[in-house]
C-alpha cells in the first residue's frame, strides 16, 4: 500500500511517499543517504540500525514508514551537531572506546536515550542501557566507562 507522509528528519520537516511497509533503516541510507543507519540483522537484535523517534530508541530495521506521520527522527548525522553529542563524542576518544565504528552510531544513540532519561547512570543501568547494541571488537567496557564519564562532564546537559 502506498502512502505520502510527513515527518521531521534530524530537525527538518520531510514528506516522503512510498509503500507504507518500506523499512525506515532503508529509506534511511538509499532515498535520504544517511549512512550512518547501518544494517547490520535486519532483525532487531544488532542495534546498528539504532534511530530516535519521539526521542525513544528504535531498530529502524523494524520501523515501517506508514507508522512515521508526524513522527520526530533522529539519526547520528542530525545528532552529532548538538552539544551532546561533542560531550560523548570527547569522551569516547578519551577512552580509546571506539574500534571499527560499526556499532557506534547505534551505541550513541543509546546512550543519548538512557542519559535523557537517567542523566547519572550507574554501571548497571550503562550496560542495561547498551543491551540491545551489540559490538564484536571493544567488549563494552571502554564504551561503558566513556557514557560514564560523559554523564559527569555533560551534568545539565541531559
Amino acid at each position: 500500500m502506498r502512502c505520502e507522509i510527513e515527518f521531521t528528519l534530524n530537525g527538518a520537516t520531510t514528506q516522503w511517499a512510498g509503500e507504507a511497509g518500506r523499512k525506515l533503516l532503508d529509506v534511511l541510507r538509499d532515498e535520504f543517504a544517511l549512512v550512518g543507519v547501518k544494517c547490520g540483522c535486519r532483525e532487531g537484535e544488532c542495534g546498528a540500525c539504532s534511530v530516535l523517534m519521539d526521542g525513544v530508541l528504535v531498530n529502524s530495521c523494524l520501523v515501517a514508514m506508514g507508522r512515521l506521520q508526524g513522527c520526530e527522527v533522529l539519526t547520528i548525522e542530525g545528532y552529532r551537531l548538538t552539544e551532546r553529542f561533542k560531550v560523548l563524542d570527547r569522551a569516547l576518544a578519551n577512552r580509546s572506546a571506539v574500534q571499527c565504528g560499526y556499532c557506534i552510531p547505534g551505541m550513541v544513540l543509546a546512550a543519548e536515550a538512557l542519559l535523557a532519561a537517567c542523566p547519572r547512570p550507574s554501571d548497571a543501568e550503562v550496560r542495561r542501557g547498551l543491551s540491545g547494541n551489540l559490538c564484536r571488537c571493544t567488549g563494552y567496557n571502554a564504551i561503558a566507562g566513556a557514557i560514564l564519564d560523559a554523564s559527569k562532564e555533560g551534568e545539565g546537559l541531559w
